[in-house]
């Protein structure tokens, strides 16, 4: 029997292990830490994504579970992929994903990655500079091109610094530019922040794009596609809104500031295809308090930070946990991981409540963990492995 435990209030009704990673966890003696990868619930995921957003154009972003299992999901639903590297690009074509499939959305390009992306076929490229653009037009002439704008992320709980996009009047500009230097200005993007829990924070960009259009109209240029990005939230320890809810959200900000001169819409969905799908399966290293009076306990976990949970970076992204086998009452706990690092505390400021019976040896289950782990996990920080990776 599993146990969800309670995080500062119940977690959302149903929020479990998914039934065949249950099923798989439950007969497994791997060593941990690792993590398991559902690639059905990944193709299901993907399927309700296509459903709300119908006539969207769906590219991935890679970067948030690059596993060829997932990729080749994507090529399976005639999906694209957006991608930040050579290497990725790699990945993607090797998973049977065509050039035409793909965007190169990272606007920090090396120039051999953007000639080796255009010689396999790869024609859209984001830009937010100047010198980005000129970049473009010599190693991938001919090439379409996205200029990335600068908006606000207020509600994401991982939010986007300014290190991407430009502002609207330098948008403007590179638009303008893009023709003169050979490319094709075939639109703009800009990305909410990532988990963004209010469907109403693409109005704002929206509408910037739209002003946008109408000022380049009068050059004769239009915007054909706007790519909204990703953001799309996954299911944590708070409940969000259904995926449909954003996407009727998007729906209309687009009639009310387009009208009848509807652009082509562009999405970058990650963490929303693959989060829940990923359970990273971990082990309790030590159990203590810090004096005969902490009304704390201090639970040690051999993945942490830097074993593939950077997220919980200020305590951003906070995963449900699942005890398996324990049941007793809870108390308040910090949980952290097995490194020689200070930085490498999970949860203190969030309250965490986990069974007083927790021993060194039993397992713990960390959920909605399928994206940005195991990708950010260290290459043998304080001699531990990489987060080992399973898919079912």
């Amino acid at each position: 029997m599993l146990t969800a435990l309670s995080i500062a209030r119940p977690l959302p009704l149903g929020h479990t292990v998914p039934a065949r990673l249950e099923h798989f966890l439950d007969r497994t003696s791997l060593p941990t830490p690792f993590l398991v990868v559902d690639r059905q619930l990944v193709a299901e995921r993907l399927a309700a994504m296509l459903r709300v957003f119908e006539g969207a154009q769906l590219y991935y972003a890679v970067k948030a579970n690059p596993l060829p299992q997932v990729l080749e999901v994507l090529a399976r639903s005639g999906g694209g992929c957006d991608v930040a590297s050579a290497a990725e690009v790699r990945l993607c074509l090797k998973a049977g994903i065509p050039g035409a499939r793909i965007s190169f959305g990272n606007t920090i390009k090396r120039p051999e990655d953007i000639a080796f992306a255009h010689a396999v076929g790869i024609a859209r490229f984001a830009v937010d500079s100047a010198e980005e653009l000129e970049k473009v037009a010599r190693f991938a002439p001919g090439a379409r091109v996205f200029v990335r704008l600068l908006v606000e992320t207020v509600g994401a709980q991982w939010p986007l610094s300014r290190k991407f996009g430009c502002d609207a009047s330098m948008a403007l500009e590179l638009l303008r530019s893009a023709t003169a230097l050979g490319l094709e200005p075939c639109g703009v993007s800009f990305h909410v922040g990532s988990q963004q829990t209010d469907p109403s924070q693409w109005e704002a960009p929206i509408a910037l794009c739209a002003d946008l259009d109408r000022q380049l109209r009068r050059d004769g240029l239009e915007l054909g596609t706007i790519n909204i990005g990703g953001g799309f939230p996954a299911q944590y320890t708070t409940p969000i809104p259904d995926i449909s809810a954003y996407a009727a959200a998007i729906k209309s900000a687009l009639r009310k500031h387009f009208g009848e001169r509807m652009p082509a819409l562009a999405i970058e969905p990650g963490r929303a295809l693959v989060a829940e799908a990923g359970v990273i399966e971990t082990s309790v290293l030590l159990v203590s308090r810090k004096s005969r009076g902490d009304a704390h306990q201090w639970v040690y976990l051999d993945c942490g930070k830097f074993g593939g949970l950077a997220e919980t970076m200020d305590e951003a992204i906070r995963y449900p946990l699942v005890t398996p086998g324990r049941d007793a009452s809870r108390v308040p706990s910090i949980v952290a991981g097995p490194t020689c690092d200070s930085a490498d505390i999970l949860y203190e400021r969030t309250p965490y409540l986990l069974p007083g019976d927790l021993r060194a040896g039993d397992r713990v289950r960390i959920l909605s963990a399928g994206a940005y782990t195991y990708t950010y996990a260290s290459v043998g920080f304080n001699g531990l492995p990489p987060l080992r990776v399973l898919c079912r």
